[in-house]
């Protein structure tokens, strides 16, 4: 008998020490690895900008442009900032929402617009773990600025609802016109996903924003930044 108690004391203990570890990784560690994920894209995306030609003006041309090259997976896009969830919040936007990228990041949704193109720009990004991005997402309101930049010009969304909850398999919400948004029309919109609740992932939170201005980055920062 004493030898199953104590048998099952140090199974206990086990356990136990195991619980403590995974939250430990849970709460801090991946955090951890996040800040210094997130920091290397960041560094990255700045190197690429910095050494980016000066192109020429050049004259208007004859033939339609032809279509930039697709995203690639896991690399780097844009960095996204967003004021109402704190002063230093600035977040590198990478292509792709598997799981590796977005522990360096938040992700853009393959298929859905470029950066200020016509249709859905849409990104998602973890609520908890990985440097917890989207952690005050439901402090979201109407009139938000959500602001990114690919490095030459600044895009300024403005949110047009509080935060939607939805389930995960309503992918209308990252459609070309989003779903349910309260769009009547084709656009220029931005979507921004997380997981609903804090600490799950039965359910979504959703927000829509449309473009609200553009700004060359040689002309400085955009209002929204600063205000």
């Amino acid at each position: 008998m004493r030898l199953v108690v104590r048998t099952f004391s140090e199974l206990c203990l086990t356990v136990g020490a195991l619980i403590v570890l995974f939250v430990v990784y849970v709460l801090y560690w991946t955090g951890v690895q996040a800040e210094s994920a997130t920091a290397g894209e960041l560094k990255i995306l700045q190197q690429e900008w910095a050494d980016r030609p000066v192109e020429a003006p050049t004259p208007a041309p004859t033939a339609p442009a032809p279509a930039p090259a697709p995203y690639a997976a896991g690399k780097g896009i844009a960095v996204m900032y967003v004021p109402r969830l704190g002063e230093d919040w600035e977040w590198p936007v990478l292509q792709g929402t598997d799981a590796a990228t977005l522990k360096k990041g938040l992700g853009h949704y393959p298929g859905t617009a470029r950066l200020g193109a016509t249709g859905n720009f849409a990104v998602a990004g973890h609520r908890r773990t990985h440097g917890d991005p989207f952690k005050d997402f439901p402090r979201l309101r109407a009139g938000d600025a959500v602001v990114l930049t690919d490095g030459t010009t600044w895009y300024t969304y403005r949110v047009d609802r509080a935060p939607y909850r939805t389930v995960p398999s309503d992918t209308g919400v990252v459609d070309p016109v989003p779903r349910k948004s309260g769009f009547d029309g084709p656009g220029r919109y931005l979507t921004l996903t997380t997981c609903d609740p804090e600490w799950g992932s039965s359910h979504r939170l959703v927000v829509w924003a449309h473009l609200d201005a553009t700004l060359p980055v040689a002309d400085g920062r955009p209002q929204a930044l600063d205000s």
